[in-house]
């Protein structure tokens, strides 16, 4: 009875964090991920109550799989080439940004913690792609869910940081070490806007996704006798960017936040296994761990940028797509004053969502041989 409700509790909560998010102005600044996180949480740390913890587990190892296709189906690929060449530059030294503090924040951390190689990998993922990213790698690695728990508390306090400084002085601040934004005409029609959700779309790109999962988890089986996770999410991500090659799979409105909604569902599942006393005792060394890489990673890519000589607004974007993906894009270019970079922002944004689980594991096997 009890697993049953958690599962339904998990699907749920998401609906109510949304339709929250639309009628309160605290909780839309607050955001539906950060209250699915604090509602599992606060569900799995009720007193008296004993969670199912297989029921979280299974709610959370599905979600994510789904997700992944699901936010890869809108991604076009051709339209990574009419990004000006800038932009993609900048694209590439964020990407380059984001491994070089992970694995030199790593190394610092490495007698703090037994998965600081894990850790790496996951912190690329999230500040190349995003959540879904990071939650897979640290599936395919099997990282500790309470690991994944403080790495993403932390990522919301440092981003929470990161964003009110983009949305407030952080374009006059970029400005005294980048030059002024100039205006190309190249970048204006680089993603069109996502439809409004259509059900039996939804419902086709819903099944596309499971059958992409349920595919590649049998091939698994057939190979290696048992679930790989790194072959199963690297082939689920492969498939998803291959299936985004039809015009009519990107066409299906409701992909992407069907995705987001799954997500949204792994929240509350992976925040109901988290133990309160476990988050006290370990998070000040994953929190300066990730605020480290955070930190480093925003630090270089501004070097870089001024070092190619890089406008201001272009990186700042850049910066907003790798950090926090496509669905923050909108406010910061509007707080920049510049709608010209919004498409080729979401753009850069599914970029990420695309590269960041290969950069992560990359990352993560790297330093893992290099202390073998």
């Amino acid at each position: 009875m009890i697993a049953a409700l958690q599962v339904a509790l998990c699907l749920a909560f998401p609906a109510f964090a949304l339709w929250a998010a639309n009628k309160s102005k605290l909780v839309e600044k607050l955001g539906p991920v950060v209250l699915c996180y604090g509602f599992g949480i606060l569900l799995g740390n009720v007193p008296g109550l004993t969670l199912d913890r297989d029921a979280s587990l299974h709610v959370s190892e599905a979600a994510v799989p789904l997700a992944i296709p699901l936010l890869l189906f809108s991604t076009e690929l051709s339209s990574w080439r009419k990004l000006a060449r800038s932009l993609l530059l900048c694209f590439v030294l964020a990407c380059v940004a984001a491994v070089v503090a992970a694995v030199a924040v790593g190394w610092l951390f490495r007698a703090e913690t037994d998965e600081w190689w894990k850790v790496a990998g996951m912190l690329v993922g999230v500040y190349v792609g995003g959540t879904a990213n990071m939650s897979a790698i640290g599936l395919a690695l099997s990282a500790k869910q309470e690991t994944f728990v403080l790495l993403n508390a932390a990522d919301v306090v440092a981003g929470g940081a990161y964003l009110l400084f983009l949305v407030s002085v952080g374009q006059r601040a970029a400005q005294r070490a980048l030059r002024p934004f100039t205006a190309t005409g190249e970048a204006a029609d680089a993603q069109t806007p996502r439809a409004k959700p259509i059900p039996t779309h939804v419902t086709v790109a819903f099944a596309l996704a499971a059958t992409i999962v349920g595919s590649t988890v049998g091939v698994s089986l057939a190979l290696f006798g048992k679930v790989e996770p790194p072959f199963v999410l690297v082939a689920i991500t492969t498939l998803g960017i291959a299936a985004s090659v039809s015009p009519r799979v990107r066409a299906l409105a409701g992909s992407y936040e069907t995705g987001e909604y799954a997500l949204l569902c792994f929240c509350v599942a992976v925040g109901s296994l988290a133990d309160v006393r476990l988050l006290t005792g370990s998070s000040p060394t994953l929190m300066l761990f990730v605020f480290g890489v955070m930190v480093t990673a925003i630090l270089l890519h501004v070097a870089l940028a001024a070092a190619f000589r890089l406008d201001a607004d272009t990186t700042l974007i850049t910066s907003t797509a790798t950090i926090f993906g496509p669905a923050f894009i909108g406010p910061v270019a509007a707080a920049l004053k510049n709608r010209q970079l919004v498409g080729p922002g979401l753009t850069m944004g599914l970029m990420g969502i695309a590269l960041g689980t290969y950069l992560g594991l990359a990352t993560a096997w790297l330093l893992r041989a290099a202390t073998s």
